[in-house]
């Protein structure tokens, strides 16, 4: 019997890695998430990505493997490398070796905003639009941007690292190692340097206290909002108006027609979102402001990734 072809598409994010399976009907009929472990060296995700791949062949002897798309932070579509990705310890890492070492199948790599760019374009919202960006908002916060219906990857593969714009001169310390970048404000490790400077300020509030001691996803602060606490409507506030002052940049420089919010903070949908589109009218000449949209994903969480990283292959 003739084996069916499938696609591994692989989302490697600062705190989980999810991978799946995509079949000719750019179906994803497997997914399956595991932590990252990024102050490990890089051999200890992929040791178990193998393990975790080996099983599913295992049990589907019918599919064999095409290829691999993955998308990474600091991926690099042109070098094969990822590329001293500030929230994990790995340096650089020749990661087309790597893989071809253990799966001997074609492999290709782009940046994980990019994959879920790829992934919206093809399968999501955007399959109508030619220019959007769509914004990652998770450990850190990145972006992938279709320009005249392409993706831009600049001269060297780096284009998008909208996490990385300046918004605040000599503001919050980034993975980076520079100064005021919109991810130091507007992502998990954002929020929470937000809720510490809010404790500093307030040393004794117990929501704070309690807030800063819960893993950061989003969940505590939105069911807070929810309910009408002030504090909590502050911190969301501060993050949109930051969110929006990057948004105006990027929106100034290449006019899309829309963001689109993929990501765990993604979820916080108009807690922060009308904020940042308050706070990206104030900052826009008056023409841009009313016709970009400011729109959550239309895949489910993890699939955007997972496509968009398999879509590499299927689309090459």
């Amino acid at each position: 019997m003739k084996k069916r072809s499938t696609v591994l598409g692989i989302d490697i994010g600062g705190t989980n890695t999810v991978y799946g399976f995509v079949n000719n009907e750019t179906e994803v009929c497997f997914s399956e998430q595991i932590p990252t472990h990024g102050s490990l060296p890089i051999s200890d995700l992929l040791d178990r990505l193998q393990s975790g791949v080996a099983k599913f062949f295992d049990q589907n002897p019918h599919l064999e493997l095409d290829g691999i798309g993955i998308g990474a932070p600091n991926g690099n579509y042109y070098t094969g490398m990822i590329q001293n990705p500030p929230n994990l310890s790995w340096g650089n890492v020749n990661i087309i070796s790597e893989m071809n070492k253990r799966f001997g199948c074609k492999v290709k790599i782009t940046n994980d905003a990019n994959a879920a760019a790829l992934g919206e374009k093809h399968y999501g919202i955007a399959k109508n639009m030619n220019d959007f960006i769509v914004i990652t908002l998770g450990t850190g916060l990145g972006s992938g941007i279709f320009s005249s219906g392409r993706l831009l990857y600049g001269h060297d593969g780096f284009a998008g690292e909208m996490g990385h714009m300046p918004i605040k001169y000599g503001g919050r310390l980034c993975n980076c190692g520079n100064r005021g970048c919109l991810e130091s404000y507007v992502s998990a490790s954002g929020i929470r340097n937000t809720i510490r400077e809010f404790l500093n300020q307030d040393p004794k509030n117990e929501f704070l206290i309690d807030v800063y001691g819960e893993k950061i996803d989003g969940g505590m602060l939105d069911d807070a909002f929810d309910s009408g606490n002030q504090i909590a409507r502050k911190i969301y506030e501060y993050t949109g108006e930051k969110l929006g002052q990057g948004l105006a940049q990027a929106a100034t420089l290449l006019s899309p027609e829309a963001f689109i919010f993929y990501g765990g903070f993604s979820n916080a949908g108009d807690r922060i979102l009308k904020f940042a589109k308050e706070s990206m009218n104030q900052n826009l000449i008056n023409d841009h402001s009313e016709r970009i949209r400011l729109l959550p994903s239309g895949l489910p969480q993890g699939k955007a990734g997972i496509l968009g990283a398999a879509s590499l292959i299927l689309f090459d």
